[in-house]
């Protein structure tokens, strides 16, 4: 069997459950990588045999070194971290609760910064590797009645530029990836805010140049080339994956 790109490399992918996790989690696999997941649930029973699975809290220290000890323990190191873990609340910043905050920043912004504090000195201790950052089209456009979400992307973004410059003499990678409409449940939760869901579903579509909303393979695909040699002279960046969508300006006004 030739060799794969992913071949013996040890893949700590957050949020695997289900979605945009669970289609890299897959992707990864199929490329020859050693991979564990997480999610706050017991372990789905059509998640990939080869897949190892801890159930974590990410808000809490104690999960997040619970998630990197059971890497380490299964497969000796970890050469790619893959942040996807991520909670979506529907609120303005009045109707926001201290409780929202908590739930919300506690995994999307504080989560992933500890994901990364424990697992930087890991990689740095043995030579180096790749860290992928899930972000979000949200971090950079606004979408309405979403404000702790859009801001935690926000936060994402520049995390990622920092790690990147501060860690590239230690041989590490730091990108993200910022998805834009991706068929998942996040996203019919978004369109529902509308007064006219439907319509404004119709409305997204017809302003993707590629005729089509994301799916979660798509940023599977983008995520593993990230993570491959292909990129190694790719960090501190954030890429975009819409299908165009944020590359026009509106040619009338949005309907939400």
């Amino acid at each position: 069997m030739s060799k794969r790109p992913l071949d013996g490399k040890s893949a700590v992918i957050t949020g695997g459950s289900r979605g945009i996790g669970r289609a890299i989690v897959d992707r990864f696999l199929a490329e020859g990588a050693n991979v564990l997941t997480c999610g706050r649930s017991e372990r789905p029973g059509d998640l990939a045999e080869a897949a190892g699975w801890v159930s974590a809290d990410l808000s809490q220290s104690a999960d997040v070194k619970a998630l990197c000890d059971a890497a380490l323990d299964a497969h000796g190191s970890i050469d790619v971290l893959v942040n996807n873990s991520g909670v979506q609340i529907e609120k303005t910043v009045p109707e926001t609760t201290d409780d929202d905050w908590d739930q919300l920043m506690g995994v999307n912004a504080r989560g992933l910064f500890d994901c990364c504090r424990t697992i930087i000195p890991l990689m740095a201790a043995s030579g180096g590797g790749a860290i992928i950052n899930i972000g979000s089209i949200s971090g950079n456009q606004a979408d309405p009645g979403m404000a702790l979400y859009n801001a935690s992307k926000a936060f994402v973004h520049g995390l990622t530029r920092s790690i990147a410059v501060d860690h590239g003499k230690d041989g590490i990678r730091c990108n993200a990836i910022s998805p834009g409409w991706i068929m998942t449940g996040m996203a019919d939760a978004a369109f529902d805010l509308a007064e006219d869901p439907a319509a404004a579903k119709k409305d997204a579509l017809a302003r993707h140049a590629a005729g089509r909303f994301g799916a979660p393979a798509d940023i599977a695909n983008a995520a593993f080339w990230l993570a491959s040699d292909e990129a190694a002279f790719v960090t501190g960046q954030c890429f975009v994956v819409d299908g165009g969508l944020t590359a026009a300006t509106p040619l009338q006004p949005g309907l939400f």
